[in-house]
């Protein structure tokens, strides 16, 4: 799930409000079985399944248009149509779909999103569906990701690490070691990095932190941060841990006390940096690996950028919460719909997935395809991150995104502002968050 849409997370509705608002909604509309069911029925024998597709970016669509004409050519009872869908509206456009039996087929979402609709019961159990091929070729850390209650319900496919793009001419003028992935830097050369690339107004760094609950604790993983912690009875609670804290604690100095981080920056999303990035007023910045995209097709000709790895604490690992395909529940024909998931990600197909996104696959032949490893944009330094993707500490927390909307959000904004300490956001987090997530235990 790329940087921009956590930026424009969706709004979540309850169910209760939900349905609320779908009895206003004409009788038709609402009877079971009714368009859905001639929608799925078979004409002549052929089955049609709805493909809901979030690619955005001009190459990604195209690649899973041809995909889906592909797999149509070749399979004349069994046809694919397209659906566009948006990141921004998924959840909400999903949980409307499932309430009133119209969802599609064949899903396409990010992990950290499933939980919810695994719970409720309106994504299929992929368990006993998947096909060897593909659950040996996907890591067992990448299943974690889609895996509640010990069961899977998607397939993840493709995934962004977080990296450092760097101005590397700044950086060579300030005689700074250039880190690799083989040895990155710990989060205090970062900061001493930082402070030496500071220069009058220019920055060493740039925070995009419109979100920055994501961000933060996916960073946090490498310093042992979790936050989130399974207690003997099952239940999750939220902790503050000292190893939690290295990360957001280095932020909020960066910005308060060594300003060698924006300030301005702080309330923006990644793309937004981009424009200071290029004339030269932050000389790092920290995104997801799909935005080498925006900066090939808009930086300035000449512009000298890098991509360099996130820092490491106590070991190099990231949370991330991958792209999947889920198959919805109600879809009558789910070994069909599995087929389809099974072609899209064959290694040579998931690999072009990956080109048309600039994201990695989860896949472990389509991570060693050569067109993912060329020094070209830096793909050989994403690749070289891939064996330290974790899934995200809150990724099967039920109840995380209000506790993410209510609680951590505007904690974690107003600590990196310097307007509260960092003894107030501990408070905030943990007894203010502990309380929504018991909510959600009982």
């Amino acid at each position: 799930m790329r940087d921009g849409n956590e930026a424009t997370a969706p709004g979540r509705w309850n169910r209760r409000g939900l349905l609320a608002a779908a009895a206003a909604l004409p009788a038709a509309a609402l009877l079971p079985g009714c368009s859905g069911e001639r929608r799925r029925r078979s004409s002549g024998g052929r089955i049609t399944l709805r493909f809901q597709s979030l690619a955005w970016q001009r190459d990604s669509l195209k690649a899973n248009e041809q995909l889906v004409a592909e797999w149509n050519a070749h399979h004349p009872d069994i046809q694919v149509r397209y659906v566009q869908g948006a990141w921004a509206t998924v959840h909400d456009q999903l949980l409307t779909s499932f309430e009133g039996g119209e969802a599609p087929d064949i899903i396409h979402d990010a992990s950290d999103d499933l939980a919810d609709f695994a719970y409720g019961g309106d994504l299929a159990d992929l368990t006993a569906l998947l096909p060897a091929r593909l659950r040996q070729d996907i890591p067992r850390h990448s299943w974690e990701t889609a895996t509640f209650n010990g069961r899977v319900y998607g397939v993840p496919f493709l995934q962004e690490p977080r990296v450092l793009i760097a101005n590397r001419a700044k950086l060579r003028r300030s005689g700074v070691r250039l880190p690799t992935p083989e040895r990155p830097w710990t989060w205090e050369e970062f900061a001493e990095a930082a402070r030496r690339l500071t220069r009058g107004s220019d920055y060493g760094v740039a925070w995009p932190l419109k979100e920055p609950v994501s961000a933060t604790l996916n960073l946090a993983l490498s310093t042992g941060g979790r936050l989130f912690h399974r207690r003997p009875d099952g239940k999750v609670e939220v902790r503050f841990d000292a190893v939690d804290q290295v990360v957001p604690r280095t932020i909020h100095d960066q910005v308060n006390v060594d300003r060698s981080a924006s300030r301005t920056t702080l309330g923006m999303g990644g793309a937004d940096t981009l424009p200071g990035f290029f004339a030269g007023r932050y000389a790092m910045v920290p995104l997801g690996f799909s935005y080498r995209q925006q900066i090939v097709q808009q930086a300035p000709e000449g512009f000298d950028w890098t991509v360099l790895p996130a820092p490491r604490g106590t070991s190099t690992a990231q949370g991330v919460s991958p792209q999947t395909l889920s198959i919805a529940e109600d879809c009558p024909h789910k070994e069909e719909a599995m087929a389809f998931i099974d072609f899209l990600l064959r290694p040579p197909n998931m690999v072009r997935l990956a080109l048309g996104d600039w994201l990695l696959p989860t896949g472990q032949e389509a991570l060693r395809d050569p067109a993912l490893r060329v020094a070209k944009h830096d793909w050989a330094t994403g690749t070289a991150l891939a064996g330290s993707l974790r899934s995200a500490p809150a990724q099967s927390v039920r109840g995380y995104p209000e506790w993410k909307d209510k609680i951590a959000t505007p904690g974690l904004q107003e600590y990196y502002s310097g307007a509260i300490g960092l003894a107030a956001l501990r408070k905030r987090v943990v007894r203010d968050g502990n309380l929504v997530l018991a909510r959600y235990q009982r």
